[in-house]
Order: C-alpha cells, then structure tokens, then sequence
C-alpha cells in the first residue's frame, strides 16, 4: 500500500517520505527539487549523501548534497550550478507527488519533478519538467543526475552488433571529455557494453556521453541493481555530442545521468523527460549474464506499461 507522509530526515525538517512496504524514497522540500533517498525499506540508500551538506539550507553557494538531482544541458558554468538550497513547493496527491522549485534567479528557468511510487512494485516514475520563464527562447535540454553510493559499477548497453558485411555506417556515438582516459583501469569496453567502476583509491574524474538506444542504464552495487529506462528519439538531437547518458566518477562518487531532447524552448513553454527506475535484489553475476538480465527486466517493464 502506497503511504506519503511529512517526516524530518537528517537535519531537514520538511520531507516527504513516499513508502510502498517494499521501497521507499525521500524528498526533501527545504531545498531542492531534490530526491535524497532511495531503497529497500529499512536498507542502505543507493544514492550517495554528502554528510557535511545534510540539513543545510541558504546560501548562495552550490551544494552538492548527494541523491537525484534536476539541472539543464548543457553544463555552463556559472549556469548550471545556480544553487537549490532555498525551499520548494510540494504538491501531495493520492498516488504522486510534485515538488516545484522558485525560478531561478540567474536563468530564468522553473525545475519541476513529478514523482510516482508504484503501490506494490520497486518502481519510481519520475517526470523532470523545464519552463523557460524568460521573455525570450533558450535552448536546452532536461538533466537528470543520480549521485549513486560509492563503491558500485555502472552499465551502459552498447547499440546491437551486427558483422561487417553489408553494415557501412555507424550506429553510435561516445562523446570524451579533454579528462577522459580510455585507459584508466575504472574502464571496461565490452563488445555488447561499457561498465565504469567507482573506486575510492583513484582520485581522478572521469566522464564519458553515450547515444544509448536500447534506453536503459543501469548499476549494481552490493548484491542491488538500480535500473534506470527512459525513451529514446533516433529523431532528435541531444546534448554533448548527441548522449543521452553520460557518467561520471571520482574517488567519492559515480554519477548515473540521463539527458532529454535538446530543444529551443520559447518563452512560457516547457520541456520534459521521464526516467523510470527499477531496484532489484540480485548477487553478482559476470557482466555479460547481468546484461541480459536487465534487458528482460525492461522489456517486462515495458510491456506492463503498455
């Protein structure tokens, strides 16, 4: 059964707990839009909270906080990084919950997220909705980020293999970064996937952008797998090279982000992009045996939907 309730977490005083028996996540309304937590009740969080930034509110500098987060591509620095330490607006229904932020002073540009917990599956559906509140078009493009917890592997599916006969042009792109290094052991390139590793003990960042098709990413840590699934348009253009995801990692964290289309959004009007995440209990498997495990969880998810 479905349960929504106001609760204090960790230094916040206003936050909503949305709770099925199964899982359960965590929205804080001092600052944000933003979702602290997610996970099995009574279990570890997948996501990453930053212990020095918890119940922290004000201030104009950018906190990173930890959980999912809602920003605009592309990254623009001072752009991107206009603060969400101020209070939002929290509407409750029966079965979802939207948490709207002010307009941002410094772009001109309102963060939304719509958030639905199945009643009775590991599922969140999360709609991430950008209004250009400006008297002039912008063009940009949803961001969804996941500060996932330390320690984990993230997944991204390559697009189908086919043999060489007959096959002449690309089916994919990956976008580098001027840090990225192709032989930093953290990499593993597979035929069918690429897996990056979170590892404490190596300080340097790395981030690579991937057009992922299949629509899904994912990543597993300690016996969990955390999915993401979301849709993808062969028609239109997206962010950094055309990816849709891009992950990042240092020695504190890795980042699982999701991109919508990139779009000129004239003023007043808004712009959306859907992730649905899936938690599973599942022991490590060889990577090829956990792809294909995923796959069929999508698949099942989809055909559910439809």
């Amino acid at each position: 059964m479905l349960k929504i309730e106001k609760i204090p977490y960790k230094g916040w005083q206003n936050c909503y707990q949305l709770s099925n028996g199964l899982v359960d996540l965590i929205v804080t309304a001092d600052v944000g839009p933003r979702i602290i937590r997610f996970g099995f009740m009574d279990e570890v969080n997948q996501f990453m909270e930053v212990e020095d930034d918890l119940g922290k509110v004000g201030s104009d500098a950018w906190r990173l906080y930890g959980g999912h987060r809602l920003w605009h591509a592309p990254e623009h620095d001072p752009r991107t990084y206009s603060s969400d330490n101020e209070q939002v607006q929290v509407e409750v229904g029966t079965d979802h919950l939207s948490v709207i932020q002010n307009i941002e002073a410094t772009t001109g540009i309102q963060k939304e997220m719509g958030i639905h917990l199945h009643p009775e599956e590991a599922k969140v559906s999360i709609v991430h909705k950008l209004t250009n509140c400006n008297p002039w078009a912008i063009e940009f493009a949803p961001w969804a980020l996941s500060v996932m917890a330390p320690g984990g592997k993230a997944f991204i599916p390559l697009p189908p293999r086919r043999t060489y006969d007959g096959n002449l042009l690309p089916t994919g792109s990956i976008a580098l970064w001027s840090y990225t290094n192709l032989a930093d052991q953290r990499w593993s390139w597979g035929e069918e996937f690429v897996i990056l590793q979170q590892n404490e003990n190596q300080q340097t960042p790395q981030k690579a952008g991937f057009q992922v098709v299949d629509g899904w990413t994912a990543y597993h840590r300690d016996g969990d797998l955390f999915i993401k699934s979301f849709d993808y348009d062969p028609t239109a253009i997206y962010p950094d090279k055309n990816s849709n995801v891009e992950l990042f990692t240092n020695a504190d964290l890795l980042e699982v982000e999701t991109l919508g289309k990139l779009n000129t959004v004239l003023p007043q009007q808004s712009v959306e992009h859907e992730e649905t995440w899936l938690l599973e209990k599942m022991a490590f498997e060889k990577e090829e045996k956990i792809i294909k495990i995923i796959s069929e969880l999508i698949k099942k998810e989809k055909s559910n939907d439809n």
